[in-house]
């Protein structure tokens, strides 16, 4: 860690963590080739609102497509400031931002052709907020949403339930839990209810990793 992180803002440090190491930038070279696919399953969708932006890791990829307009919306404006700052100048003039949440999204309906959500759903246990969520996906979308989050039914998510069960059998029940596994059964019976049906999925590693991300089609 940097002498100098203890003096940043925290939505510095969170870019920081997500950055550094070796086995971080593999995992980012990974996560921009799943996100390549999934925009190209979406049929390469001209108008894409990214959110939430976080540290706008996805934007460079997002701006690949010469013809595409994007919009990129956060909760933190401070997270929106650094995404800009350390952007290059043609990926900024391609990106408009505001600040607005996924529960409540400050666009029209079908307002865009694609919602690209790759770092919000593995936060999220709770159903009901996860549908929520959806719902106003499928509002604001008139076409298609990419989703990403944790799935069960790899090497993976095992090892974590494992570990879970040890960690609640030594009594240690204290520990602050902020990334969640979903059933693949349940979320994709969320997905149903919302209204999207599934167009594809990609794996980060097949059988091994949790990392899902699916392309979901909006029904009707």
């Amino acid at each position: 860690m940097s002498e100098h992180t203890t003096d940043q803002h925290p939505a510095q440090q969170y870019v920081q963590r997500h950055e550094q190491g070796l086995a971080r930038r593999l995992s980012l070279w990974r996560d921009a080739q799943l996100a390549r696919q999934a925009l190209r399953d979406a049929g390469e969708p001209g108008l894409v609102l990214d959110v939430p932006s976080g540290s706008g890791r996805f934007w460079p990829i997002l701006a690949e497509h010469s013809n595409r307009v994007i919009l990129a919306a956060d909760p933190s404006t401070d997270m929106l400031e650094i995404a800009e700052a350390q952007s290059s100048a043609e990926v900024r003039k391609r990106i408009r931002t505001f600040q607005s949440s996924a529960f409540s999204i400050g666009l029209s309906e079908n307002a865009v052709d694609c919602i690209f959500c790759m770092r919000l759903f593995h936060h999220v246990a709770d159903r009901e907020k996860r549908q929520a969520i959806l719902e106003e996906f499928y509002r604001v979308t008139r076409d298609t949403a990419i989703v990403a989050l944790w799935v069960d039914g790899n090497i993976k998510a095992w090892r974590r339930k494992r570990q879970e069960c040890q960690r609640l059998a030594s009594g240690n029940s204290t520990a602050v839990r902020n990334r969640f596994v979903v059933c693949r059964a349940d979320i994709e019976s969320e997905f149903a209810e919302a209204g999207f049906r599934i167009i594809g999925h990609h794996d980060f590693l097949p059988g091994y990793a949790m990392w899902r991300v699916y392309v979901l089609s909006k029904n009707g």
